[in-house]
């Protein structure tokens, strides 16, 4: 029989589960727009922070080093961003910044393993039929989207 008791229990049983299908579900949400319009709204991005928050009362037992670690990473980024004059965009670094936070160091160093060799393979397959120079640009949020959503159905996350 359904109640409200075990329907709160099965939300506290599985909160992790719920947070990263919500976490994915923003994801998409910024690999769509960053596709369409090529930038990504910074009152959206910084929405995340909240799910990034939200991530540590989801029932994960991870220590807040590696969390804060996983944020580094992402300011590694936001400064290679600055010293590239945006060639690796800002909302490509402040949405690594909040991943990071979210899922901690190791799995973002995972996840950004999996992009980049995504966005590789995608880059010479588009060299490769001609559509595509070396000076050429693409988003790249949807490689995080996909990595982050491949990563969580083989339970890297």
């Amino acid at each position: 029989m359904f109640t409200i008791e075990n329907a709160a229990g099965a939300v506290i049983k599985n909160g992790w589960i719920l947070c990263q299908i919500i976490f994915a579900v923003y994801i998409v949400i910024l690999a769509v727009m960053d596709i369409k319009w090529k930038k990504l709204p910074l009152t959206l991005l910084l929405s995340g922070g909240f799910l990034a928050a939200a991530g540590i009362l989801c029932g994960r037992e991870i220590p807040a080093v590696i969390l804060a670690a996983g944020g580094g990473v992402g300011v590694l980024f936001l400064i290679i961003s600055k010293v590239t004059g945006e060639a690796f965009g800002y909302g490509d670094s402040i949405l690594i910044l909040i991943t990071g936070i979210f899922i901690g160091f190791w799995e973002i160093l995972y996840l950004l393993m999996a992009a980049f060799s995504m966005a590789a393979v995608f880059s010479v397959f588009l060299m490769i039929r001609r559509r595509f120079s070396r000076k050429s640009s693409f988003p790249f949020v949807p490689f995080l989207a996909a990595a982050y959503i491949g990563g969580m159905f083989i339970g890297t996350y």
